[in-house]
């Protein structure tokens, strides 16, 4: 989604601009000729990137070699740092240049990861404001341009309620409690069935899973069962924008959903294994973009052994029924939507690289 606006913005300043890269249907509607689609590359947590480690290299070899054959004027890499942080190593080796748009999140765990960062990226475009002052000490070109949520964000507008509530079948009396899994089938897999078993406790509520069609909707009724919710496809928007409450996995979505300040309990759980590493890797106080960008517990967040269904329970009771807590919850919304600032880091993002790109082509 952010590759395809930065893409877009891009266009607009140079017309004749040509895109090559790995992403997503967004990606290819906006031109970009999409040498492998991402849906064949995701792997998530230590074990699973273990499991399929020769492919994992195999897709890696692949790319340079695409690089090579494609001498592109200069590479940008969005987010996914085990993967474009071997790309930005080789890059810089074969002399491309290199921008580096959404941030690793090296100020959360592998740290040593900047020193690679300093000697193959020319040039950081971070989202949060944090990110830049991080970045700066370590001596590195980097530039806050926004955070692309909230152009998305401004180019959603106003769904009306009554449309999607007849074109989900949902009722128009009893309000939304929305369920967001996440993107990946593992994470879903580890993270759903304690979501649903919160439903049979808010009876006046009606549960709604935003899935993405990436996973099929079979996917989600085989976790589902008879469990009394409704399931909806790629309307994550919509979904929050009518919805009470939220139940969330760790990720993107915990900043989408207080950016349409919607009350939520934010949830993660990963493999015995992975979570015992991250839990030794990791140097953040928090796993929600929320409470890491507001530097306090804004969020209730439910890790591990603490996801259970008594938790949940508890949280979206303050969540739906305590006044105190419904008003600080949004108050903190608010600062955070201050702290990011305002719509337009696509097209900021955007400016930086054409003109760094012209820059090079006047140095060459």
């Amino acid at each position: 989604m952010h590759a395809s606006n930065l893409v877009a913005e891009i266009k607009k300043k140079d017309k004749k601009a040509e895109f090559r890269g790995w992403g997503g249907d967004l990606m290819k509607n906006q031109g970009v000729e999409l040498v492998k689609h991402y849906r064949m590359t995701a792997y998530m947590g230590f074990v699973e990137v273990a499991v399929n480690l020769r492919k994992v290299l195999g897709n890696i070899a692949q790319c340079k070699k695409d690089i090579v054959d494609y001498q592109p004027d200069v590479i940008i890499l969005v987010d996914y740092p085990g993967f474009n942080l071997r790309i930005a190593d080789f890059a810089h080796e074969k002399g491309f240049k290199v921008f580096y748009y959404i941030s690793p999140q090296v100020w959360a765990w592998k740290r040593r990861r900047v020193r690679k960062i300093k000697k193959t990226v020319d040039r950081m475009l971070v989202i949060f404001p944090f990110e830049e002052e991080f970045y700066k000490n370590y001596g590195i070109d980097v530039t806050y341009v926004g955070n692309p949520l909230l152009d998305e964000l401004a180019k959603f507008g106003t769904a009306n309620r009554s449309m999607f509530l007849r074109r989900n079948s949902l009722g128009e009396k009893r309000e939304i409690i929305a369920l967001l899994p996440g993107s990946r089938k593992q994470e879903v897999k580890r993270v759903l069935p304690t979501m649903l078993k919160v439903v049979s406790h808010f009876p006046e509520y009606q549960f709604v899973i935003g899935c993405v069609s990436s996973l099929g909707k079979g996917f989600y009724k085989k976790i589902m069962g008879n469990a009394d919710v409704f399931l909806i496809e790629d309307q994550t928007y919509e979904l929050l924008q009518n919805s009470s409450a939220a139940v969330v996995t760790s990720g993107t979505a915990t900043l989408e959903t207080a950016l349409f300040t919607v009350p939520e309990v934010v949830c993660y759980k990963a493999t015995g294994l992975s979570y015992l590493l991250a839990k030794w890797m990791i140097k953040v106080k928090y796993i929600s973009l929320v409470n890491l960008v507001m530097d306090k517990p804004v969020v209730k967040e439910l890790i591990q052994g603490d996801l259970t269904e008594d938790n949940i329970v508890k949280e979206l009771d303050l969540l739906l029924h305590n006044g105190k807590r419904q008003r600080q919850i949004l108050e903190d919304y608010d600062e955070l939507r201050e702290r990011l600032g305002n719509a337009g880091a696509s097209e900021m993002a955007a400016t930086v690289i054409c003109e760094g790109l012209k820059n090079i082509k006047q140095t060459k």
